[in-house]
């Protein structure tokens, strides 16, 4: 995070985007470019700043004018002038640590350089962007979870509304419950009469085709027998034709015995065909009862159906027996849970009256509170007043003194031009003794050897009366 950074605007787009987005009416109407650079003008920068600070943290103009009450502050109008600078300063302070911008000083507000105020506005710029984006985006997000929530309501209701109706639908009237037993008890004695019916002719008719059956099968036999006795005879006869050597009497016994054989194989083929024809006539009344057979089994399908149709409705009788017994086990707990509400809601209104006590002490003591504040407040503005008329007195003093600072420093100039002239006469006096004292040199610089000569002869003379003596 530390090393992202944001990008520098030109002063032109800085001017452009304050006059469209931060500033309005006239403000941004009057901008111009050399208010804020180059030479700027203080008061439009704090402006600026205030309607950043109005924009982005939500603080009021008269905020910047506030003096804090928890602050005993011996002379506050002397804090007046400065006070809407140093709020200023403090709430920017709070603010350019969000834009990645941790160098704002008290000289930025007080003596701002372009080049810092450049940067300052691109951080804060890119902030107010920043945050902007991201309102959008959460209330595109908000508007999602709203439109969720009443979609969710909205599903939710519709569950209930159906709940209820098929509560209604499973529920059996109690004006209804007669009938729904009658009808299934019908339905029940119905299905045995039913049964039992169907099992008799099932049996009678199996009982009447097996015994059918081994009829046929029987009269089959005989007739094998008899197509095989045929055979046989036939062959016999063959047999006989050819060794015939016997007595015609004995040949005619033996026809005659062979007719007889003949008549009676003719009178069982006759009773065999009367048999056939008799089970035909059975086997063409099976028909008449195969449909009787579809019929029962039809009938047999919708009592299944009905039996089906009974089984659900005991299954669904049973689903709401089962319903209504979870439905009295949720009221017990519905209502132990009413009981345990009602102690719940007991506790709170007895917190709630505590709670309203207490807030009416504290309504009290902060009225008791307010009306200190107040009396302190009327205080310190007298306070203010007595200090107000004596900063009236000492500026009339301030402004005697500069009177007679004033009147002074004329009586000075006065007397720095006297002293000047003095200057200058002295000045001249000075070169003229300077002038004396150079010709008195030069002259005593002549007459020195002669001098010199002087002395030491006198010196010479001293010596030799010295000397003498």
């Amino acid at each position: 995070m530390e090393a992202m950074t944001f990008p520098r605007y030109s002063p032109d787009d800085i001017i452009s985007y304050l006059r469209s987005h931060i500033l309005e009416g006239a403000e941004a109407r009057n901008l111009v470019k050399s208010d804020v650079f180059g030479n700027p003008k203080l008061e439009v920068l704090h402006m600026i700043y205030l309607r950043i600070l109005q924009k982005m943290c939500g603080i009021r103009v008269e905020h910047a004018y506030m003096m804090p009450l928890n602050v005993d502050i011996m002379y506050p109008q002397i804090y007046e002038g400065f006070l809407p600078v140093c709020n200023l300063y403090i709430h920017m302070e709070r603010l350019l640590p969000m834009c990645r911008i941790n160098d704002f000083q008290i000289a930025d507000v007080l003596n701002p350089k372009t080049k810092r105020t450049v940067r300052f506005l691109s951080g804060i710029l890119n902030f107010v962007n920043f945050s902007e984006f991201r309102r959008e985006a959460y209330l595109e997000l908000q508007q999602s979870y709203k439109l969720a929530m009443e979609k969710k309501q909205h599903l939710e209701a519709v569950n209930r509304e159906a709940t209820l109706k098929l509560e209604k639908l499973n529920t059996i009237p109690a004006e209804h419950e007669a009938e729904i037993k009658q009808l299934t008890e019908s339905i029940r004695e119905l299905e045995q009469q039913l049964r039992q019916d169907y099992r008799r002719k099932q049996t009678a008719l199996q009982e009447e085709t097996f015994q059918k059956k081994a009829d046929i099968a029987e009269r089959n036999q005989k007739l094998n027998e008899c197509k095989v006795s045929l055979a046989a005879l036939k062959e016999e006869q063959e047999q006989l034709k050819s060794k015939i050597v016997e007595s015609p009497e004995e040949w005619k016994s033996y026809n005659e015995m062979m007719k007889e054989k003949i008549k009676k194989l003719k009178k069982e083929k006759q009773e065999a065909t009367e048999e056939y024809e008799r089970y035909r006539d059975l086997v063409d009344v099976l028909p008449s009862c195969q449909v009787e057979l579809q019929l029962y089994q039809k009938k047999m399908e919708i009592q299944g159906e009905n039996v089906e149709r009974l089984s659900s409705v005991l299954s669904e009788i049973r689903n709401l027996e089962d319903q209504l017994e979870s439905s009295q086990v949720e009221l017990k707990k519905a209502n132990t849970d009413e009981m345990s509400l009602k102690r719940v809601v007991t506790a709170k209104r007895e917190k709630l009256a505590t709670a309203e006590i207490q807030l009416q002490k504290m309504h009290e003591d902060i009225e008791l509170h307010k009306s200190a504040v107040l009396e302190h407040f009327n205080k310190v503005q007298e306070k203010r007043g007595a200090v107000c008329d004596k900063v009236m007195a000492i500026r009339k003093e301030i402004k005697q003194k500069k009177d007679q600072i004033e009147q002074l420093k004329e009586d000075a100039e006065e007397t720095a031009k006297k002293a000047k002239e003095i200057h200058l006469n002295l000045k001249a006096v000075v070169d003229k003794c300077h002038e004396s004292l150079l010709k008195a040199v030069k002259a005593s610089a002549a007459s020195r050897p002669e001098k010199i000569d002087e002395i030491r002869e006198g010196l010479f003379s001293i010596q030799s009366s010295l000397n003498d003596s």
